[in-house]
């Protein structure tokens, strides 16, 4: 018998290698980011180390913020590339070019060079920024169904996709800003302003998450029309309120809070409902040995959780309290399985194929974390 892999149970695949095209979308991702820098930095470019390094300041802490709501069921780390990178190639390459296009041949011979370029920046960029962005969660949603278990994917998702175009897109504004004023811009969009990309791009992947956990027979176009339209909404009246001076960005502050505290009732909602299913569900699994009473108290809250990890690694070492933690992930993966069955998106087949690798592996983990 082959040894078990814990990341390839855990990721429902035969091997835990990423998938060919999770690697093309990477590869073709970062030829897009190459070309997009050469276009965006062309002759006279000035500052780009500077430039560089305040686009990329914020990130780690923004990223610790989008993984930290990831505890409870972890997204693939390969994934999880492939989002930013589509966010930071493909996405910015191709909005850049629609936008470019759009003030040249649309709104500047219409309106003027001025107007021509707020038209753009309100009307054109949240349409396609957002549609590109978006583009890769549909193809999560058509490819890859079943990472996206609730609303909490599909903002880490959008989140992912929207952080890796804001960084590059930041690029460029550090860098062809006027003459003394690249501290003002680091402060407006690194500072005032960084959660905007990810805000809005989260709304296409809740959208995108409700899709996926439609019950089988209705259609999935409704909530991945209704996110995304949301996203551009959020973006257009961001870019919009410039034009109103500090009346209309401090409303435009105002609906962002609103949307932040509504996701974060979202992500609490969604981790209540995923404890839920770890309660209904796994004691059925008692009487197989992988799971005690003890265990789903444990499994019932993220910080009984970590101390149980803590309290292992502190006596027993690394290798059990890894154990502990694939333990952890593939009895949360088992809940989310059972509710997709009730909801008719997984057939009898498959749904025992995903659940016997998850209970096996259990078994070999908790053997190892308790003996």
């Amino acid at each position: 018998m082959p040894p078990l892999d814990p990341r390839a149970v855990l990721a429902g695949r035969p091997t835990a290698r990423p998938s060919v095209g999770t690697i093309i979308t990477i590869a073709v991702s970062s030829v897009c980011l190459v070309v997009a820098l050469r276009i965006m930095l062309h002759d006279g470019a000035t500052g780009v180390g500077a430039a560089v390094v305040l686009a990329v300041a914020p990130l780690p802490l923004l990223l610790a913020g989008i993984l930290a709501l990831d505890r409870l069921e972890p997204e693939p780390p390969d994934a999880l590339v492939a989002a930013f990178g589509w966010g930071a190639g493909v996405a910015v390459l191709i909005a850049m070019l629609l936008n470019t296009a759009g003030l040249d041949l649309v709104w500047g011979p219409m309106l003027g060079a001025e107007l021509g370029m707020y038209a753009t920046a309100a009307i054109t960029a949240p349409v396609v920024e957002e549609v590109l962005k978006g583009a890769v969660l549909v193809g999560l949603l058509w490819f890859r169904r079943n990472e996206l278990n609730g609303p909490t994917d599909g903002i880490i998702y959008g989140s992912m996709v929207a952080l890796g175009f804001a960084v590059v897109e930041n690029i460029s504004y550090y860098t062809f800003a006027p003459p003394g004023t690249l501290a003002l811009t680091f402060t407006v969009r690194g500072i005032a302003s960084p959660l905007l990309h990810p805000l809005c791009t989260a709304l296409t992947g809740i959208g995108v998450a409700a899709a996926a956990l439609r019950p089988a027979g209705r259609s999935r176009v409704a909530p991945v029309l209704g996110g995304l339209l949301g996203a551009i909404a959020l973006h257009s009246l961001w870019n919009a309120s410039s034009a109103f001076g500090l009346f209309g960005l401090g409303v435009a502050y105002l609906v962002g809070v609103g949307v932040l505290v509504a996701l974060g009732i979202v992500l609490h909602r969604d981790r209540k409902r995923i404890v839920g299913l770890i309660r209904t569900h796994l004691p059925q699994y008692q009487e197989t040995g992988v799971v005690t009473p003890p265990d789903v108290w444990m499994l019932s809250s993220l910080h009984r959780r970590q101390q149980a990890r803590a309290h292992v690694r502190s006596t027993r070492g690394r290798g059990p309290a890894r154990a502990l933690a694939d333990y952890q992930q593939a009895a949360t993966e088992l809940a989310m399985l059972h509710r997709r069955r009730a909801l008719g998106l997984v057939p009898d087949t498959e749904f025992v194929a995903r659940r016997d690798p998850l209970l096996l592996l259990m078994h070999h983990a908790r053997h190892a974390f308790t003996r």
